[in-house]
């Protein structure tokens, strides 16, 4: 019997993408310069891409990083030379053949799954400032860093409030920070080490705080450094000028407050690995709070993805630079065969930490507080799982519904809650308020962070112009095919129809345009 062929359908039809790498890399830190040295010592095509220096209009939608308004008319002019400056291994990297490519963008990671088996092969899309395209690969590498963990307390929506990570891009990969005097939050390792770097760049570290009664690391560089440390106090508000912040008021353990002048607050309460890639593709994570929060299921360094791998802080947070070039030249012996060693090391509960600060931020919190900033859901919002206001008055059905009742009827999710709220649903893909929103939930549900399912990432999973992405390759075979995928001329049509002069008849009687 012959073998029947929907020429309708998608296999077949999808165009090779434009290029193709033996190992592609995903992020130029660490990690990821030194998985393309090791690749390309061992004999390999690397390509390796980091989205620095970013589009300017990105720092003000805090992405990847929180770099809260205060970088200054250098991003503008996207130095490429300081970037090289800041991180030598990709001049090393460039002279041993690989091909680094700088302001380039991965929005998209498409594997064959149970989902998608039309692919021709496996590929990663790309994006520059004017044009996108799909990179195919034998061995990917994803080291795509960690991004900061954001928690609200009243005046955090406003300049001047920044990421520990972003404080440092701004600091080392742009010379771009516009602060001098400021207010570290947090005194475990990420805030002791955030306030040393910021001292030894000649800003004015005011205090570190802490809402602990005692440090969670060691703190003796600090003394050194002439830093005070406040613990047992917790932020209260950030009060604002003409430029952002001008001062964080504190309060002590008996509520007695505290104001320090400062014009840059900076949250270095936890970091998050960046899994966006891995998370929009289907490949496994599970929730783990010592390796950051939710990371990949690895073997070695091999994802659930066939012929993806991941390293360093995307892996589950690593203990320092050192570690970083060490997992980087793990994974990439492992994606050629080279060998198989080790993997991520844990360390301390991350989510034990954050959920800490969250419970002393949110302590008798004002139900106006800003949870969601690009889609001005509050607190009480969440709480009450109140619609967008512009939908109007309320129901009473749904007045009739809080986080509380909800959560009677199975574990809370924060994909419905993005649903119910949009919280979450704004230009920074929920960059700035994915981890309060979960706290928010297991504080409301009275369960772990843990067992709060991640929302997911879809692609592109970096905001991009229209003007990119529209430029797309497609095939003839492709256009032939969009009124039956997608239902657009002939949508009335039977199938049986299709092809037919029936195809433009509508059930109604009348023609439709073919």
């Amino acid at each position: 019997m012959p073998r029947l062929t929907d020429l309708s359908a998608l296999d077949g039809k999808l165009a090779l993408p434009e290029e193709h790498a033996q190992v592609l890399v995903i992020g130029g830190g660490p990690a990821g310069a030194a998985a393309a040295i090791e690749a390309a010592r061992l004999g390999a095509n690397v390509v390796l891409i980091d989205e620095n220096p970013l589009d300017p209009q990105l720092f003000g939608l805090d992405v990847p990083l929180l770099y809260g308004g205060r970088m200054s008319g250098a991003v503008q002019r996207r130095p490429i030379e300081q970037l090289l400056a800041a991180n030598p291994a990709l001049e090393e990297a460039i002279e041993l053949g690989v091909d680094v490519r700088l302001g380039v963008t991965a929005w998209g990671l498409y594997v064959n799954g149970p989902a998608l088996r039309a692919l021709p092969a496996p590929m990663v899309g790309l994006a520059d400032e004017s044009r996108s395209w799909m990179c195919g690969f034998d061995q990917l590498i994803l080291a795509a860093g960690a991004r900061d963990v954001a928690l609200a307390f009243p005046g955090w929506d406003q300049p001047g409030v920044v990421g520990a990570n972003g404080l440092h891009a701004l600091l080392h990969r742009y010379d771009a920070f516009t602060g001098r005097r400021i207010v570290v939050l947090g005194s475990g390792d990420l805030g002791v080490a955030t306030a040393l770097m910021a001292h030894g760049r000649g800003l004015e570290v005011a205090a570190v705080v802490e809402v602990l009664a005692s440090p969670p690391a060691p703190v003796a560089g600090l003394a050194a450094a002439g830093i005070p440390i406040l613990t047992g106090h917790v932020p209260k508000r950030a009060e604002s000028g003409r430029d952002g912040v001008e001062r964080l008021v504190l309060a002590d353990s008996h509520g007695a407050e505290v104001a320090i002048d400062c014009d840059t607050v900076c949250l270095a309460v936890g970091l998050a690995p960046a899994i966006e890639l891995l998370n929009s593709a289907g490949g496994r994570l599970v929730p783990d709070g010592r390796r950051g929060g939710h990371a990949p299921v690895l073997e070695g360094w091999a994802t659930s993805l066939p012929g993806v791998f991941c390293a360093g802080d995307a892996a589950g947070l690593v203990g320092g630079e050192a570690e970083a070039i060490e997992q980087g030249r793990r994974v990439a012996r492992q994606a050629l065969g080279a060998g198989a060693e080790g993997g991520p090391i844990p360390g301390i509960d991350a989510w034990a930490y954050q959920a800490a600060w969250f419970e002393a931020l949110t302590r008798d919190a004002d139900p106006s507080l800003i949870v969601c900033q690009c889609e001005s859901v509050t607190r009480g919002d969440l709480l009450d799982l109140r619609e967008p206001r512009y939908l109007g008055e309320r129901s009473a059905p749904a007045m009739a519904r809080d986080l509380r009742s909800l959560s009677a009827d199975g574990p809370l999710n924060q994909d419905q809650i993005k649903r119910l709220t949009r919280a979450g649903m704004g230009p920074c893909q929920g960059r700035r308020c994915r981890e309060q929103v979960a706290l928010t939930l297991a504080q409301a549900s009275g369960v772990k962070p843990a067992d709060i399912p991640l929302a997911l990432h879809r692609a592109p999973v970096r905001p991009l112009p229209l003007k990119v992405m529209a430029d797309w390759n497609e095939t003839a075979e492709m256009t032939a095919g969009w009124e039956i995928w997608f239902a657009i001329p002939g949508q009335w049509a039977a199938y049986d129809d299709i092809g037919t002069e029936r195809e433009f008849v509508t059930p109604f009687g009348g023609p439709t345009e073919p």
